[in-house]
């Protein structure tokens, strides 16, 4: 479907999940109140309305997501639908519907979401866009990682990664799609939800030994994401192969198709619930893409990159690690403020105090003048 999707009329009605669902992805058609305006990190305003809504139904649940287990239990998508970008800021008309993807990885929070979908809220309540929930659907089918186990495997697996994706590596963005790296991301999420651990070890050494890549169509961007500045990641499609070798480990083989058939669900890397990582199963055709939101993101990033360098050029020590992160979250500070955003937008975003967020943006403001003169 391409995303120049003009707004329709629908009619929003309670989806049932089946009682035993472990894994399922949702999709909401909204539409804008009215013509409205985005930064670029939007889908950190999405996140937190997601979790404000189980906030408010379930406080237990709320902080298991906020202070549980590394691996999060959901992942959301970015908007997809017709986004223009002028220049600074992104733009939602209200002539249009958007989609949005939500998904759950785990039993507790299936439950959870069975119970809101039968009362949904009418609003998205995004930061200076409020979104009119039109329909919701199911997009990634309710199941449970069992039958995942039992899908008929091939000799090959097709992933899209719709949005920028990286792995931490040595404490830094690792942004290719190496089959070590992608499956072990997969296997974390299952090891975590599935109730059939995996022992980690012995899988990735197969994998690394018997995967193979054999196509692909990758590009590298930098987005802008996080407290610290940017992350860089690839988007594009690959195909991966198993060799002849693999086969003599049936079992291998079964899981190896079952964590691709989970990738739409988990996503692949880190920063997934932030709109990061997105994949769905085969390749994409090119009209499904999110170029204008990703340009505009790459634009963002680009800047906090120069201004978190100009930063650094002024440190009388510049390689420690406290160094490193207070020029970022300046930089960060500073070019969201250069972008239109407000200082209490930005301190509620960052989870900063307003004072700590202003004088940061006043200090890099000094130093960028100090540096060329403007």
């Amino acid at each position: 479907m391409s995303p120049r999707t003009r707004k329709k009329s629908s009619s929003k009605k309670a989806l049932t999940l089946p009682s035993e669902t472990e894994l399922v992805g949702i999709v909401f058609d909204v539409t804008p109140v009215g013509n409205s305006t985005v930064f670029p990190e939007y889908a950190k305003g999405l996140h937190a309305w997601f979790l404000d809504r189980v906030r408010q139904t379930n406080p237990n649940l709320s902080a298991y997501l906020h202070d549980g287990e590394s691996e999060k239990p959901f992942t959301i998508s970015r908007l997809e639908g017709e986004i223009l970008n002028n220049g600074k800021q992104l733009q939602l008309l209200a002539d249009y519907n958007y989609r949005w993807y939500l998904s759950a990885l785990s039993s507790r929070v299936v439950e959870w979401m069975a119970t809101w979908l039968q009362n949904l809220p009418p609003i998205i309540d995004l930061r200076n866009a409020p979104l009119k929930i039109k329909s919701v659907a199911i997009a990634h089918q309710a199941t449970t990682y069992a039958q995942l186990l039992k899908k008929e495997t091939k000799n090959h697996l097709s992933l899209s990664f719709i949005s920028p994706t990286s792995f931490r590596r040595k404490g830094h963005h690792f942004p290719l799609p190496l089959p070590f790296n992608v499956f072990q991301s997969y296997l974390r999420r299952w090891n975590d939800f599935s109730g059939l651990p995996v022992k980690q070890e012995n899988f990735l050494e197969w994998i690394d030994k018997n995967v193979i890549i054999h196509h692909h169509q990758i590009s590298t961007t930098k987005v802008a994401a996080g407290k610290r500045g940017s992350v860089t990641g690839f988007t594009g499609e690959v195909e991966f192969g198993l060799t002849k070798d693999a086969f003599s480990n049936p079992e291998y083989v079964n899981l190896f198709y079952a964590l691709g058939q989970l990738a739409p669900y988990c996503g692949t890397g880190h920063k997934t619930t932030f709109g990061l990582g997105q994949t769905r199963l085969d390749w994409l055709k090119e009209e499904e893409k999110d170029s204008e939101t990703l340009s505009l993101e790459i634009i963002l990033a680009s800047r906090i990159s120069q201004i978190t360098d100009i930063l650094m050029s002024k440190q009388k020590r510049t390689g420690g690690e406290r160094a490193i992160s207070v020029c970022q979250k300046r930089a960060t500070i500073l070019a969201r403020r250069e972008f239109g955003e407000s200082l209490q937008d930005i301190a509620t975003d960052l989870e900063m105090p307003y004072e700590t967020v202003k004088t940061y943006a006043k200090l890099a403001r000094r130093a960028l003048v100090q540096e060329t003169g403007d």
